[in-house]
């Protein structure tokens, strides 16, 4: 008998809100009618904020910055999935997860308008800093999960990562420690179908990303990433099942980058404009929408309101940000370290000199 290769099933697309917003009842999550429409509210807030930075950039006041354009169910319905308690691991393309979570939005603008005391995170907000690096945050959030389960914590750890970083060997790190140690952590992976100009195709051989995780021991699910309950359901029973001591899960969230890869990036030289407009049909806040209004929830009236609202937040985080005193010259060197060296304190010193002769 010849010897026969391992073989990995492939996962069908879990889906329960589709593109016209037919819902499958059966399996939606319990939510209460003020839990829809705050996830509603939280999906229309991120898109006008991710436009208006994106307006920002373009008027020369704020930095190069990564677009969310599409992505917003993905982001909303996993972090919506989190206890206060729990801890997430963003990469740099999360404004709805941030929003979900609560992060204030100034200190969000604050750190794409360069500078880093964006980054300072409030108290109590168990949440870490945008990581650039692409799949580093992955050893970051298992790291975390590995500490909390031998301190007996009954938490969990969500990272963010997109398909690009499937490719790094942070993320195969990641995984392997993640399940050798039954680590407490979620891998929410966004695969926005291009790592900047290179498509999944080219990415990797294998027919979905999810099933990567079997190599690793535990399970991978392939989910509508514009489905906001699917993504929601799947990442409740992971919190659920990790903080149970049942260890990791890996979530692809299928969805599309509907904008740029950044605002230095021109996505027109590698994609179709055919291969967006069909994207667009599946827009995940249309079909929130869509089912909203069939039950009751939804008219023009509570739209007017929700828009309202998120534009009055949005001018009170941009006013907010901009108007946030200038750094002073002392903080690259103060917050290096926990005693300052004899060489970076020269430095300082110099500088320091240098500035009060200019004055």
């Amino acid at each position: 008998m010849p010897a026969e290769p391992v073989k990995f099933a492939v996962p069908k697309m879990y889906q329960i809100l589709d593109e016209n917003g037919k819902c499958n009842e059966a399996e939606m999550p319990k939510l209460t009618n003020d839990e829809l429409r705050k996830i509603y509210e939280n999906l229309v807030y991120a898109r006008m904020l991710d436009g208006r930075i994106l307006n920002l950039q373009r008027e020369g006041r704020c930095g190069t910055y990564a677009s969310s354009l599409g992505q917003e169910a993905t982001q909303v319905g996993s972090a919506f999935a989190l206890g206060k308690d729990d801890w997430l691991f963003p990469y740099f393309r999360e404004i709805g997860a941030h929003i979900t979570r609560g992060l204030p939005m100034h200190l969000y603008l604050l750190y794409w308008m360069g500078d880093e005391r964006g980054s300072k995170v409030p108290e109590g907000l168990n949440d870490f800093v945008i990581s650039i690096p692409v799949g580093t945050q992955n050893l970051h959030a298992t790291g975390v999960a590995m500490a909390m389960r031998l301190k007996g914590d009954k938490k969990a750890a969500m990272v963010y990562l997109g398909d690009g970083a499937t490719s790094e060997g942070d993320f195969h790190e990641a995984m392997n420690f993640a399940g050798v140690f039954k680590a407490p952590v979620i891998f929410v992976c966004q695969n926005n179908q291009w790592a900047i100009s290179l498509p999944l195709s080219k990415q990797t051989a294998s027919k979905t990303l999810a099933q990567k995780a079997v190599a690793y021991g535990f399970d991978g699910y392939l989910v509508d990433g514009n489905d906001v309950f699917a993504v929601l359901k799947v990442a409740r029973e992971a919190a659920e099942r990790a903080k149970a001591g049942g260890g990791p899960t890996f979530i692809e969230c299928v969805t599309y980058r509907m904008s740029d890869h950044t605002t230095a990036d021109d996505a027109g030289r590698y994609r179709t404009p055919q291969e967006v407009e069909n994207w667009k049909k599946r827009d995940p806040i249309e079909r929130v929408r869509k089912y909203m209004e069939v039950k009751g929830l939804w008219d023009e009236v509570y739209e007017k309101s929700v828009v309202e609202k998120a534009n009055k937040m949005i001018e009170d985080d941009v006013r907010e940000a901009e108007a946030t005193p200038p750094a002073e010259p002392d903080d690259m060197f103060d917050y290096l370290y926990d005693k300052i060296p004899k060489n970076l304190a020269d430095q300082k010193a110099e500088v320091l000199a240098f500035l009060k002769r200019g004055a």
